[in-house]
């Protein structure tokens, strides 16, 4: 009883269409896109069947395919005669020697979801008669190697053979022997006087994963995938290469042999099982809802099991009715592979938008026409930022790739220059902010663009709200972000100076459900009793990029009061210990920006105002000139009683360890701040040692 080869990973039937029938062009049009999908598909043939070196994934080779196949089936009178879509592989290696098949190792068609199975499964039924319909169905996992015929006289192996194109495969007998869990010897079918089994040579992933440390140690090739590992072992000239090589073979057929009181398929693997082959799991089922349940629990388990698959293959389970269906001419009627939803789909890249962010990052999106990925929808991907864009040459109208693994945020893994249409231009960063139409910059030394209206763009104003109420910056108990952007969304509160106008809406305000008139009159004492602050408060509020409370701190008390901070020329800045070049710019920008400065008076208006600060002389005082970071827990005082200690003494009291640090004062769990210090070599004290030096 004949079974054909169950394992191909390149071949797909026109089961699962992705787009309707192209409308008929230009016949000179479409003959040029077969020219440019045949020419794709012959390159990428040759790197998977001959070089096995695949520069594709499966799934994105099978989309290839299905391309120019419905291009085909629309146009059947402009296919042309190079077409490889009538073929299974490529030509064998000419390194080995080459041997004809027995019986032609045909491949699979696909089915990709659920109606895809039905629609297989109604074909069959099409082509039996009524008390034969509904047959039994056997599901085998869909093994990701290299599919080989071998041969066993009485009972000894003889013989192993690639696919290759089909018809012809390569000789590779004396590496197929090499592999530890075939038997050379069957005693129990030592009276057959032939047997050829079929089946996949593939590298386990433990296997695989060695193999490649081993070859990282050595300074040798690494490979790609276990499928890649696996084919380039047994096309090794050399034998004992091979037989060094962690392979595995996994029967799934008997093409000749097979004792004629077998009679299902799934009785045949356990027969091979139990003459001494390895088989995969096996399962019988009944109709389409048992099939599509035992699909879903094997892509669950896909994780813990010890090689690769990509689907399952479900075959008409008798072999009477295998043989009664036949073949197309390139793959069974009674056999289907459902593969798993593909991790990489090739698509269509619409357009490019600019969002905004709550920080005020420029992040290009990518808007795709919508395609499956991973068994979700997607029509958006991230492009990451401007630089991401440049290094993929991206544009508007290419053909891209879109990886998917797991529940990963999608993004592009491959841009297909070749398919570029013509008519595209490169993308351009947008000079203007989408949303408020600010200065778009990229500051020195990052990569990520970013809009400068902070507090007057939209974008970001939600995010400036919330941190300006936050209890380091206003500190004003009981208005959440919750509640914030409650405000926000009904144009109660756009910037944070409408904060102090929320009594003028407290009707407004009660009748938003949950909240109440206790909590709202709450709300306004809390507000109110904010317009008291300090200036450093009050600057590390506005959300100044680059500006942490200790650098607000130091601002205060080096300008100290909001005019003279307003007025700094950079120079002046960066004389600010803790204020470097890229800080000291952003701040100069903000103020220099009048949608910013606007916000300020506004709430200085309101009533927010604090005491200027007195500017302590620290000439004569005995940390005058030093800088201090203060890191981990103290036990004898908080850090920010530390930090006035440190002041009073005349100390700067800086947020980030450099080689200008003059001391780091740690406490209890220091992390990541005393390890740049000991690298740096900054003095490090313990509390201790700050106790004994206050005391003085």
């Amino acid at each position: 009883m004949t079974n054909t080869d169950n394992n191909s990973a390149k071949t797909t039937t026109a089961t699962a269409k992705t787009n309707a029938a192209p409308v008929r062009h230009d016949d000179a049009d479409i003959i040029a896109q077969m020219r440019q999908l045949i020419n794709a598909l012959r390159i990428h043939n040759n790197a998977y069947y001959v070089l096995d070196e695949p520069q594709i994934s499966d799934n994105e080779y099978d989309q290839l395919r299905l391309s120019l196949i419905e291009l085909e089936e629309a146009y059947p009178d402009l296919i042309q005669p190079d077409s490889p879509t009538g073929q299974i592989g490529d030509s064998p290696l000419a390194a080995f020697s080459q041997l004809p098949h027995d019986i032609p190792m045909l491949s699979l068609g696909n089915v990709f979801n659920q109606d895809d199975l039905a629609d297989f499964m109604r074909r069959v039924n099409d082509r039996l008669n009524a008390a034969q319909q509904n047959p039994e169905y056997e599901i085998e996992m869909k093994l990701d190697g290299l599919a080989v015929s071998i041969k066993y006289e009485y009972g000894k192996y003889v013989q192993a053979i690639t696919r290759g194109d089909g018809q012809v495969g390569e000789d590779i007998t004396q590496n197929v022997k090499t592999i530890n869990n075939l038997p050379l010897v069957l005693d129990a079918v030592a009276d057959i006087a032939l047997l050829e089994v079929r089946g996949e040579v593939l590298m386990p992933k433990a296997g695989f994963e060695r193999l490649n440390r081993q070859a990282e140690e050595s300074g040798g090739k690494t490979f790609a995938n276990p499928r890649n590992a696996a084919a380039g072992s047994l096309r090794q000239l050399d034998p004992n290469i091979a037989a060094s090589r962690p392979l595995a073979f996994y029967a799934y057929s008997v093409n000749q042999g097979l004792p004629e009181t077998i009679s299902r398929q799934s009785d045949a693997l356990a027969w091979l099982k139990e003459i001494g082959f390895t088989v995969s799991a096996v399962q019988v089922v009944k109709g389409l809802t048992e099939a599509q349940s035992y699909y879903e629990s094997v892509n669950d388990s896909r994780p813990e099991l010890p090689f690769e698959i990509d689907g399952t293959v479900i075959k008409v389970n008798n072999l009477d009715l295998q043989s009664q269906l036949g073949f197309l001419s390139r793959e069974p009627r009674w056999a289907t592979a459902y593969k798993f939803p593909a991790e990489t789909v090739m698509t269509t890249l619409n357009s490019i938008e600019w969002q905004v962010g709550r920080t005020g990052q420029i992040t290009p999106v990518g808007k795709l026409e919508p395609v499956q990925v991973g068994g979700v929808t997607v029509s958006n991907v991230t492009l990451h930022n401007f630089g991401e864009i440049q290094r993929l040459d991206v544009r508007a109208g290419d053909t891209v790739s879109v990886h998917r693994a797991g529940d990963v945020i999608p993004k592009i893994s491959r841009v297909w220059h070749e398919m570029r249409p013509e008519g595209t231009t490169p993308v351009v960063l947008p000079k203007a902010c989408p949303v408020c139409e600010s200065p778009v910059v990229i500051p020195e030394g990052e990569a990520l663009a970013r809009c400068t209206g902070e507090l007057f763009c939209p974008a970001q104003q939600q995010e400036a709200l919330i941190h300006f109420v936050s209890r380091r910056a206003m500190d004003i108990d009981g208005v959440g972000e919750r509640w914030l952007i409650s405000f926000f969304e009904q144009g109660i509160v756009k910037t944070v100076a409408d904060i102090y106008r929320l009594k003028d809406h407290q009707d407004e305000l009660v009748n938003i459900e949950k909240l109440g008139e206790k909590s709202v009159t709450n709300m306004l004492t809390a507000i109110e009793a904010s317009k008291k602050t300090t200036l450093s408060r009050f600057i590390y509020a506005l959300g100044i990029r680059g500006v942490g409370e200790s650098t607000a701190q130091n601002l205060a008390q080096q300008f100290g009061d909001l005019p003279a901070l307003e007025a700094a020329t950079i120079e002046k800045l960066q004389e600010t210990p803790d204020v470097g070049d890229i800080t000291a710019e952003q701040v100069y920008n903000f103020f220099r920006a009048q949608h910013n400065i606007d916000v300020i008076q506004a709430l200085i208006a309101a009533g927010v105002h604090w005491d200027k600060v007195e500017q302590v002389a620290t000439e004569g005082l005995p940390l005058d000139g030093q800088t201090w970071v203060i890191t981990g827990t103290l036990s004898s005082m908080s850090r920010d009683e530390a930090k006035v200690r440190l002041q009073a003494l005349g100390a700067k009291v800086s947020g980030s360890i450099s080689a200008k640090t003059s001391a780091l004062l740690a406490g209890e769990k220091a992390g990541s701040k005393l390890t740049k210090a000991e690298k740096l070599e900054v003095k490090v004290v313990d509390e201790a040692e700050f106790l004994a030096l206050i005391g003085e």
